[in-house]
C-alpha cells in the first residue's frame, strides 16, 4: 500500500479560560485569546503561579477523521504535566514529551469540549514570594533562627507570601521558570495502513 495523501490537522486556538485554585496567589481565573507561558503573564498572581490550573476550550468537530485514520490531540509545549479530558473521558497524566492522546473514539461531529489540567514546578511561587518583604531572616541560604509564631506553636501572622521554607533558594530577581500549556494545541489526522496489504 501507498499513503497518497498527507492527513489534515487544525489547530485548537480557544479561546482558553484558565482557573486557579483558591489561596494561591494567583485570580480566580483569567481568559487568553492565545497560550503563552504563565511566566510571560502581565497579571503577577499568574506570573508567579505554582500548581495546578484548569484551561477549558470548545473546538468544532471536523473533517480529519475517516476510514483509517486516527485523530491525535497534540498539547505542543507543556510545562511540566498535563491531564486532558475531552468531552468528559479522562485520559492518562502525560509526563513527558510527546503530550498527545488519541482523541478519535472521543471526538464528535459539533461542539467537543477539552479540558486540558497542567501542574508545573515550585521555583516560580517562591520566586514570587521573594517579591514581598522577608518573614525571616537567612543565612546565604539556611534560615538564621525560627521564627517566634512557629516556635510557639502559633498560627502564621497574615502575610502576602504563600509559601514557607527553611532555605532561601531563589532571590526576588532569580529566573523565572516556563509554565502552563504554552501549545500550539493541534489535532493530526494519522492515515493507518498495513504494508502487506493484508488485513
Amino acid at each position: 500500500n501507498q499513503v497518497t495523501s498527507t492527513p489534515k490537522s487544525s489547530k485548537v486556538n480557544g479561546p482558553w479560560t484558565i482557573s486557579f485554585p483558591p489561596k494561591k496567589g494567583a485570580p480566580k481565573s483569567v481568559k487568553m485569546s492565545k497560550l503563552i507561558s504563565w511566566s510571560d503573564s502581565k497579571e503577577s498572581g499568574v506570573r508567579y503561579f505554582s500548581g495546578t490550573a484548569s484551561y477549558q476550550t470548545t473546538f468544532s468537530g471536523s473533517n480529519l477523521g475517516g476510514s483509517g485514520r486516527r485523530v491525535w490531540l497534540d498539547l505542543g509545549n507543556v510545562k511540566n504535566f498535563a491531564d486532558v479530558e475531552i468531552n468528559g473521558h479522562k485520559f492518562e497524566t502525560l509526563w513527558k514529551a510527546p503530550f498527545r492522546v488519541d482523541a478519535t473514539d472521543w471526538l464528535k461531529a459539533g461542539t467537543n469540549k477539552l479540558v486540558v489540567r497542567v501542574t508545573n514546578l515550585w521555583p516560580n511561587r517562591l520566586i514570587g514570594d521573594e517579591q514581598y518583604p522577608a518573614e525571616i531572616n537567612w543565612n546565604g541560604g539556611p534560615i538564621i533562627e525560627w521564627p517566634e509564631w512557629l516556635a510557639n506553636g502559633k498560627p502564621r501572622p497574615a502575610t502576602k507570601r504563600v509559601t514557607f521554607t527553611t532555605w532561601q533558594l531563589y532571590k526576588k530577581d532569580s529566573q523565572l521558570l516556563k509554565s502552563g500549556l504554552i501549545g500550539p494545541v493541534t489535532l493530526r489526522a494519522v492515515q493507518q495502513f498495513n504494508p502487506s496489504g493484508k488485513e
